[in-house]
Formats: structure tokens, C-alpha cells, sequence
């Protein structure tokens, strides 16, 4: 197997002519902090390895032994599990990024073999539709996923040629790619007029033109979205078919689904500048911030179709917030990002990072939730794996690409988007090779050391997170940078720099209060913690915890953070002299009662240690809440 890395490999976005902000190879970047670094290096010893042995377990991998005639037998599973040996696939290729690994090396040749194998004469590749269905093929495109897998596919084929420079896997992704140009297009053209009801292969496509330089690609990405909104797959909100792309202004429908087709537009957009698109992301991206999404980050509200609900429906105990669905909306958040080089983008990728996909891990990596409840009475746990597994390689793929979202470069200027210790090597368009090193303890922490090692003029632009009201300070060489550093923007550096030079960054991180909209039902008398980029939850998984329903904050109790290197693997706690409201005797054997004419409620002391979200689900059995009572 290849292990070349190319100086020019890229993550996502390449060099998109409408692009902004550019990204940096997976690989220029190396995390040494204490926080995202044992995760990183736990998503190659331990969770990409147990998910291959799942998906060989399971019948996935065997599903391409038997298409391709080296093994009898019959398709085992749901009809979509070639996707998952995909989002593995593509998961295992950006872990290579950070170093030669023989094991993921040698699982990743058997799946690129088997899955070459498997691939018909004419790069038609899905191994439901291999075993005596062929000619099935095409005839449902509304249910059965066939160019969602497709575009699964051809991202992992990318990744893999990015990180490894060999052809092999992208050279099989090209055949599947012909294979769908043929098929599909304008009526005019005298192709198939028709999409998949599973929004994916629009941001795949646009990859594999940035990998070859191939036009068509391109231009048929464009053609999936457009064609949306005509009744070509039903003509409903599920499948993101109830209106042209252009005309929409609410994210509604299947979260999951929604979310990669926007992603896939904003990557349309980048690389074609389209007025209409772009003016239809603005309208989503607001609609879903301001009025459908959790404040962890989470969307979806709905079990019924994994759906968005209307505006301000957003249940706590009820919340489908899938971990699949908050993916999607951190891939959308980072493109975003490209196109416009705001930190609002950044600043909702991050959060949507801490707060709604990495609870869908264990911290031992081991298990995963698909739904990311706010509110639990004990009872719903992390699982090993799942019948529809989409959410756990997605995690993989995400946690192993993640050094590849943390800065950015444009035309003389270095973008600080992520804060992590650690060491990265950028590009810089203009002014050559410069290497920063971070030291921070952040999300922790707020205090930011950067060490620039780079000659000539260009910029350093620093992220000043938007939950940074209390303030920012920055400092270069000791001195304070001369324009204040505005929360929710970039801090801009501009000079002539010399190896050594020094820059820090303090950011104000105090415990908060958020309350949320008076439209969202069942808030008015609650707040949320966080602290930083996290948001927080009252866990009741020890000995003398308070049951987070019987939980009261005073509106004036004092906030203080505590960092304990002893629970959840070292977490900072946030702790206040709280009271424990339990129900009087009264209520025994009561649903309902009249209001008594003074409060019956037994008050006592209590105290709250909330810990983040993320971490929730990690110890003992317990009820957990994100919304606390005020009082």
C-alpha cells in the first residue's frame, strides 16, 4: 500500500475558486493536548479496529465476497450496509494521516480488494443488487439508497488518495463515478432524470472533481440538487423533495438527510460561486440556528421520520438529535466557513463537535448512542454497534479527520479556527512554509500560547469564540494587539514576522446561565450551564447525586469550575450551592392536587456538580438533565 503523503493533498474544500477560507492537509496538523490527542489515538487503536471486526462480523464485508463470486452465500443485513464499510473505509484513511499504521494498513488492502473485486465491467458498484438483482438496479431511487452508497464510497476513495497518494481505491471510485455520469443527467441528454432519496452523492461528486479535475463531476452534483423539488422521489419533506433548493427558507424533513443535502450545495457553491444556492443556505442556516436546533448543537426533534419539528419544538427527553444529523451540520458549519470566512461558522462547528457528536461515543470508545437525548431517566445507554450502524463510522471519520478543521490558510494569512496543543505546518499562499505551535489546556482552559515559526508579512487570524462576552485579550511578543479582539470574529495580526515570535491568547471562560426563547414550551423556568464551548448536565451517577428533577439553581448562586483529573478522564466539573426541591408528603398517591396556599415543596440544601454533556452516560446508571429548574 502507498504511503506517500503529497505536499498538495487537501482536506474537503481544496482550492475552491469561491472559497474564501482554504483548508490544510489532515496530515500538516499533529494534536499533542491532553483532550482531542487520546482521542485520536483511540480512534485508531481501539474504535476503528473493533468496527472493521463488526463489519466483518456481521455480513457487511462478506456482502462483497459473495458479489464478487469469491464466497457463497446470501446478502445479510439492511439493504444500505455497503455504507458503513465505507464511512469506515474513509475513517481508517485519515487516521494513516498521522503515520504509518500496519494494522488499519492491512485492513484497509482487504477492503480495497474486496471491494475492487466486487465492482462490475461497467463501475456499477452496491452489493444488495449484485446477488440476483441486477436487474433491480436503479428502479427505487425514492428508498434504496444506491447512490447514498455510492457517494460514501467515492468519499472514502478521496481520503484515501489524499492521505496515501495511491490511485487504487481512487481509481475504482472514478469507474463508479463514469458509471453514475452515464446513467444520470438532463432529459436532454438523453439520461435518467432522477436523484436518490438519500442526499449524499451531491458532495461526493464535487470531491471526486477536486480530485481529478473533472468537470462533469462537478456539473452533475449540480444537477442532484437542482432536480430536487420536482417530485422526483416523492415529492415530500422526508426525502428533501417538497420544493426547488432555491426556494427554500426552513430546514424541515429527515435531519439527516437535509443536512448532507446542504452540505453537498455548499459545496456546489464553492466551487461554482451560484448566487441562488448560496442565497439558500443563508435562509436554512438562519432558520435552523435561530429557531431548530438543541442548544447542545443537536437537531431533529422528532422519532417519527428522524425529523425536524416546526420552530421552537424542541422536547428534551423526546429529542432524536442523531448523531449522524449533528455530523452532517458540523460538515455544513465548516463549509460555510470556506465560503465566507466568518466565525460564526467556526464557532457553530465546535460546538456542535463537543455538544452533539461527541456524546455519541463512549469515552472508552466502545459504544455509541444514535439518539442524544437532553433529559434520560437512567435507562437509555450507549450500545456496542447497531442493526443500522451509520452513526459509528461516522464518528470514526470525523474524530480521524478532525486535525484537517482546525486552521485554514487564504492568500497571506494563517486562520486559527480549533484550539488544541499541539504543532501544525501550514502553506501559506504568498508567504511560504510557517509552522505554529499551540500550548493550551483549552476547552479548559482559556489561555492560548501560539509559537510562529515563519518569515515575511502575512496574517495570523485568531478565533474569538462568540461565547466569549466576558472578553479576549491578545498579545504579541508581550505587547496587546492594538485593535480589540471582538467575540464572535477574528482577531487579525498583520506583520513582518521572525522566527520566535510569541502570541497569546486569553479568553474569558466564567459559568454561565442560557435560557431560551420564551416560544420554546417548557423552558420558562429552566436555564442550561456552560462554560466555554461546552454545555453541561446534572447526572445523578453517584452515591448522594440529587435527582436532577428535584435540582433547583438560585438565579444568584455562584458558579465555579473545578477541574477533577479524576472523573471521566479529567473533566472540569462546575459545582454551586444548589436546593434539593423534593416533593412533599402531600403528593402520595396524587397525579393532581389543589394548590396549597403556601409552598408545600420540601427545600433543603444541596449541591450541584454538573459535568459536560459529552461525558454523560459514562458511569453508573442515572437520570441526567440539561435544563435545570430556576428558583
Amino acid at each position: 500500500m502507498a504511503t506517500g503523503r503529497p505536499e498538495s493533498v487537501v482536506v474537503d474544500t481544496a482550492q475552491s475558486p469561491h472559497a474564501r477560507v482554504r483548508p490544510v492537509p489532515v496530515s500538516s496538523v499533529m494534536f499533542e493536548d491532553a483532550f482531542w490527542a487520546p482521542r485520536l489515538a483511540l480512534n485508531r487503536t481501539t474504535v476503528i479496529p473493533a468496527q472493521w471486526r463488526h463489519c466483518e462480523e456481521t455480513g457487511r464485508v462478506d456482502n462483497f465476497r459473495i458479489a464478487s463470486g469469491r464466497k457463497q452465500g446470501e446478502f445479510r443485513g439492511i439493504f444500505f450496509n455497503d455504507s458503513d464499510v465505507y464511512k469506515w473505509l474513509e475513517a481508517a484513511a485519515w487516521a494513516l494521516a498521522s503515520g504509518p499504521d500496519p494494522v488499519i494498513e492491512g485492513f484497509v488492502a482487504t477492503a480495497a480488494d474486496e471491494i475492487a473485486a466486487a465492482q462490475q465491467p461497467d463501475g456499477y458498484l452496491n452489493t444488495y443488487f449484485m446477488s440476483g438483482r441486477a436487474k433491480d438496479r436503479w428502479t427505487n431511487l425514492k428508498d434504496m439508497h444506491e447512490l447514498y452508497c455510492a457517494g460514501h464510497f467515492i468519499q472514502a476513495a478521496v481520503a484515501h488518495h489524499r492521505v496515501t497518494g495511491s490511485e487504487q481505491l481512487l481509481d475504482t471510485g472514478r469507474r463508479l463515478g463514469d458509471c453514475i455520469d452515464r446513467v444520470f443527467g438532463p432529459e436532454s441528454s438523453g439520461k435518467r432524470h432522477g436523484t436518490c432519496g438519500h442526499p449524499e452523492i451531491e458532495t461526493a461528486l464535487v470531491e471526486l472533481h477536486r480530485a481529478t479535475g473533472e468537470r462533469r463531476y462537478l456539473d452533475l452534483a449540480k444537477f442532484f440538487v437542482d432536480i430536487r423539488g420536482r417530485g422526483v422521489v416523492g415529492g415530500g419533506e422526508y426525502h428533501q423533495d417538497h420544493a426547488p433548493f432555491r426556494d427554500l427558507s426552513a430546514v424541515v424533513g429527515h435531519a439527516v438527510r437535509c443536512g448532507y443535502l446542504v452540505t453537498g450545495a455548499a459545496d456546489v457553491a464553492l466551487e461554482t460561486g451560484d448566487p441562488g444556492i448560496r442565497a439558500a443556505l443563508d435562509r436554512l442556516w438562519e432558520n435552523m440556528t435561530t429557531r431548530r436546533a438543541y442548544v447542545t448543537g443537536g437537531v431533529g426533534a422528532r422519532y417519527e421520520g428522524e425529523a425536524f419539528g416546526g420552530d421552537y419544538e424542541l422536547p428534551d427527553d423526546r429529542a432524536y438529535a442523531e448523531t449522524c444529523a449533528a455530523i452532517s451540520m458540523v460538515m455544513w458549519a465548516w463549509r460555510m466557513l470556506a465560503l465566507t470566512g466568518e466565525a460564526v461558522y467556526a464557532d457553530r462547528m465546535e460546538w456542535t463537535l463537543l455538544n452533539a457528536v461527541l456524546p455519541g461515543i463512549s469515552l472508552d470508545g466502545t459504544g455509541y448512542f444514535y439518539p442524544n437525548p437532553l433529559e434520560s431517566d437512567g435507562t437509555y445507554r450507549r450500545e456496542p454497534w447497531f442493526g443500522c450502524a451509520c452513526c459509528p463510522p461516522n464518528v470514526a471519520r470525523v474524530i480521524a479527520s478532525l486535525p484537517g478543521y482546525a486552521y485554514g490558510v487564504s492568500d497571506r494569512a494563517a486562520w486559527v479556527h480549533l484550539y488544541a496543543a499541539g504543532r501544525a505546518t501550514l502553506e501559506i499562499p504568498g508567504a511560504g512554509p510557517v509552522v505554529i505551535v499551540q500550548r493550551t489546556e483549552y476547552p479548559w482552559d482559556g489561555a492560548v500560547r501560539l509559537e510562529v515559526s515563519g518569515e515575511g508579512d502575512f496574517e495570523l487570524r485568531l478565533r474569538i469564540p462568540g461565547w466569549c462576552e466576558g472578553g479576549a485579550a491578545v498579545f504579541v511578543n508581550g505587547s496587546p494587539l492594538g485593535a480589540p479582539a471582538v467575540p464572535g470574529s477574528y482577531a487579525v495580526i498583520r506583520r513582518s514576522w521572525r522566527r520566535g515570535d510569541v502570541v497569546t491568547l486569553t479568553l474569558s471562560m466564567p459559568a454561565v446561565r442560557l435560557e431560551a426563547h420564551p416560544h420554546l414550551a417548557g423552558h420558562e423556568t429552566k436555564v442550561a450551564l456552560a462554560r466555554g464551548p461546552l454545555v453541561y448536565c446534572a447526572e445523578a451517577a453517584g452515591p448522594g447525586d440529587i435527582d436532577p428533577r428535584d435540582l433547583v439553581l438560585p438565579d444568584g448562586a455562584a458558579i465555579g469550575a473545578r477541574f477533577d483529573p479524576g472523573l471521566l478522564g479529567g473533566v472540569a466539573v462546575l459545582e454551586a450551592a444548589a436546593q434539593a426541591a423534593r416533593p412533599d408528603p402531600g403528593w402520595g398517591g396524587r397525579l393532581y392536587r389543589p394548590v396549597p396556599g403556601a409552598s408545600a415543596a420540601a427545600r433543603g440544601p444541596g449541591r450541584m456538580c454538573a459535568v459536560p454533556y459529552f461525558a454523560w452516560g459514562n458511569r453508573a446508571a442515572g437520570r441526567m438533565r440539561v435544563w435545570l429548574r430556576r428558583g
